[in-house]
Order: structure tokens, then sequence, then C-alpha cells
């Protein structure tokens, strides 16, 4: 990797950094915590979630399995479930949130 690529991942992780705590100063984190499993809720995502999950544990035997195998082989397929609407209203809601910040 070289150095270039290292240093605009250092930045998108302090930008990261930063955003999180900005929403969290304000309250908004939560607000959009609480938005985003409202819409997943909505569109059926957790009873997709619990097929998968469901499915791994047949797969792999009740007995077999801890729960952070359980959590770690799931979320990647939880992540995929998330509709591209969903991603994308997320997304317009974080960025009026900086255009807000903006204005102030």
């Amino acid at each position: 990797m070289g150095r270039h690529r290292r240093s605009r991942e250092k930045e998108l992780d302090e930008g990261e950094e930063q955003l999180n705590q900005m929403l969290a100063e304000t309250g908004r984190k939560d607000e959009l915590k609480e938005m985003l499993l409202a819409k997943l809720e909505e569109c059926g995502w957790r009873d997709q979630v619990k097929l998968v999950i469901k499915d791994i544990v047949k797969e792999r035997g009740i007995d077999k399995i801890t729960i952070e195998d359980l959590v770690q082989e799931t979320a990647p397929h939880a992540s995929q479930l998330v509709p591209d609407k969903v991603r994308m209203e997320m997304l317009d809601e974080v960025k009026r949130f900086l255009e807000s910040q903006d204005e102030d």
C-alpha cells in the first residue's frame, strides 16, 4: 500500500471520527439510529436477518456455534440485505446534517 493511500485512509478515518463526534454532540446520532431501525423494520430487513441466522444455525448446529461466530458470519449478510433505498435515505439525512452545520 502506497504512502498516498495510507494518508487518504487516515484522512477518511479522521473525517468519520469527526462526523461521529458532531452527530453525538448534537444528539442527531441517536435520532439517525432510531430512523434507521424504523426503516429497516418497515422493509422487513429484521425478518430477513432472522432467516439468515436460522440457516446458519441449522447448517452449523446449535451446539457447535458460538454467539461470536454467529455475529461474525451474519454481519456481512445483514449488511448486504440493507436496501439501497434505505442507504440513500440515510446518506441524504447525513448530508442535510452536514449542510446545516455549515450554515451555523
